[in-house]
Parts: C-alpha cells; sequence; structure tokens
C-alpha cells in the first residue's frame, strides 16, 4: 500500500503562486507515472498534469505556461509549482502515483492523496 498526502494549498488573491507537495510513504513499492488532478465545485475530476519517472511531463491546455510538475525521487515527492493563478484554478487538487512492484515492475495499484483546496480570490 501507498500513502499519499497533499500539502501547500491555501488562500491567494489572482496572480498569485503556491507550491503543491505530495508526499508518498508506505510499503517497498517503485512509483512510476505521477500526476496532479482538481476537481473544482460542479464539476468532474479533471488532468491538471502528469511526471512519468523519465520525468516527462504533460499539461492541461488550462494550466500549460503557469504551472510546473516536479519530482524529488530522493523524498519520494510530487510538487506543483502554480504561478499567475486564476479565480478558475479554484479547486480540490488531488495527487496520484501508480505503484509497480519493483523486482517485476507489475502494477500494484493506482493511489489517490485526499486532496487540499487551493482558493484564489479575484
Amino acid at each position: 500500500q501507498v500513502q499519499l498526502v497533499e500539502s501547500g494549498g491555501g488562500l491567494v488573491q489572482a496572480g498569485g503562486s503556491l507550491r503543491l507537495s505530495c508526499a508518498a510513504s508506505g510499503d517497498t513499492v517503485c512509483i512510476s507515472a505521477m500526476g496532479w488532478y482538481r476537481q473544482a465545485p460542479g464539476k468532474e475530476r479533471e488532468l491538471a498534469a502528469t511526471i512519468s519517472s523519465a520525468d516527462r511531463t504533460t499539461y492541461s491546455d488550462s494550466v500549460k505556461g503557469r504551472f510546473t510538475i516536479s519530482r524529488d525521487n530522493a523524498k519520494n515527492t510530487l510538487y506543483l509549482q502554480m504561478n499567475s493563478l486564476k479565480p478558475e484554478d479554484t479547486a480540490v487538487y488531488y495527487c496520484n502515483a501508480l505503484a509497480l512492484n519493483c523486482d517485476t515492475t507489475k502494477t500494484i495499484g493506482l493511489y489517490w492523496g485526499q486532496g487540499t483546496q487551493v482558493t484564489v480570490s479575484s
């Protein structure tokens, strides 16, 4: 099992910045791809950004150029640097991680954190 704990959310004015963190802990597994998703009130959860084990990144069009996803494998931590925040970025942000068996590379499961609230005021 893998536990993911997000932190760094809060209230910020439009144009401001926040940095989210997602710390992974638990059984000895290998973490492959990781990602940040977000869910605004009354809306479906949507992808914000992903990063592969080789540090290849993808971004949704809505955050591209403003958000940067990164990871520190030594600390088992995922980050999301969010700049030029807009009121429409207001959402609960969730991280996820794809866990693999380190020996066989077989998928163990996809794990989610509990979410952290980001509120951007206009």
